[in-house]
């Protein structure tokens, strides 16, 4: 069997059978695995933490697991396990069809920006971009339709997702402009965006013109160095992050996306093929692997993250992975990352008397 063919007839299978409830099994904390991923990170030019589980073993380990850090995109799961769990409770239809325009459009990562306005998406649509391509408008659009800050923040803490905050996503990158001047928190969302677009050069720059055609002189202010500027200090002020994240919150979400108890079995699967389509973060946790992976990365200027589940022959391997302050080439450290979950997959395929 060809190996890519091989790595989706194992993730099928994983994604199909049945798995035991967490219950099952007896959860311990592996000192040996711990010790390995301290060596590992020990001498990696940033911030790092990384919290391990091998769900069908029961053992953890980690090297600053409750340490918080800037989820990025990371806080995407949170937010896509919410809306499963609202539409299957009857108050999202994830049929429904919403009609994307510019009003909509987040700079950062994903494609609708780039469309045409007055294109429509059904939710799951936006669910699989929010996920597979990271897209942030879908991301904002979601976010609306689940609720803000307050409401979502709530249900995180009252589904024991410790170590885990969204934080003010439906401001978009306007937080970015306000550190480069305070007045700029005045500006509404679409007026941010479209300032960003213009500073960045990007072709749904023209696309703004009739919202800052008034406001003269304040765009001379937003170069690219005051851009770099701020986004510097973006990376240091935690309240303006997209999300916070532990290492082991974000894990402990993950956990429940695959093995959930507040949400069908038939939500899981959806959710994880998502996942499986990730284009993200290929040099990261999936990069020295043949095993399938499903996982959702984050990313900024001096953030890599990736958070995932190893569909390894052992078992399943969650894998979570945070960073801050990278001080080498970003590329270089994404591999990094991909060594470690090779590392990690080998300690417990060394371990296992089957094989």
């Amino acid at each position: 069997m060809g190996s890519a063919l091989r790595q989706s007839f194992l993730v099928l299978v994983f994604l199909t059978v049945g798995i035991p409830t967490r219950a099952r099994c007896q959860v311990r904390w592996d000192p040996d695995l711990t010790a390995i991923l301290e060596a590992e990170l020990v001498s990696v030019p940033a911030r790092t933490g990384v919290f391990v589980k091998h769900l069908g073993k029961g053992v953890e380990a980690g090297v600053a697991a409750d340490a918080e850090f800037d989820a990025a995109s990371v806080i995407k799961l949170p937010l896509l396990l919410r809306a499963y769990q609202l539409s299957e409770a009857g108050e999202l239809d994830l049929t429904d069809r919403y009609e994307i325009t510019r009003a909509d459009w987040e700079p950062g990562s994903g494609m609708i920006q780039y469309h045409d306005p007055g294109s429509s998406r059904t939710v799951r649509d936006l669910l699989v971009e929010m996920i597979a391509t990271s897209d942030n408008t879908a991301t904002r659009i979601i976010y609306r339709m689940i609720g803000d800050a307050t409401p979502i923040n709530t249900w995180i803490e009252a589904s024991g997702f410790a170590g885990v905050r969204a934080g003010p996503i439906a401001e978009g990158f306007r937080p970015i402009l306000e550190l480069v001047d305070p007045t700029f928190a005045e500006l509404s969302v679409e007026q941010a965006h479209g300032v960003l677009y213009r500073t960045w050069g990007e072709p749904q720059a023209s696309e703004y013109d009739d919202v800052l055609a008034d406001l003269g002189p304040i765009l001379e202010r937003v170069t690219p160095a005051a851009l770099d500027s701020a986004i510097a200090r973006y990376d240091r002020s935690p309240a303006l992050w997209y999300g916070v994240m532990t290492p082991r919150g974000a894990a402990r979400v993950l956990e429940e996306i695959a093995r959930p108890t507040i949400v069908s079995k038939d939500a899981s699967t959806a959710m994880l093929q998502m996942m499986r389509l990730q284009v993200w973060g290929e040099r990261r946790i999936p990069h020295f692997l043949e095993a399938p992976v499903a996982h959702k990365t984050g990313d900024g200027p001096t953030v890599a993250n990736d958070v995932g589940i190893v569909y390894s022959q052992t078992g399943e391997i969650l894998i979570s992975f945070f960073s801050a302050e990278i001080r080498e080439h970003y590329g270089t450290f994404e591999d990094r990352i991909g060594r470690l979950a090779a590392r990690i997959v080998e300690y417990f395929e060394s371990r296992d008397p089957s094989r």
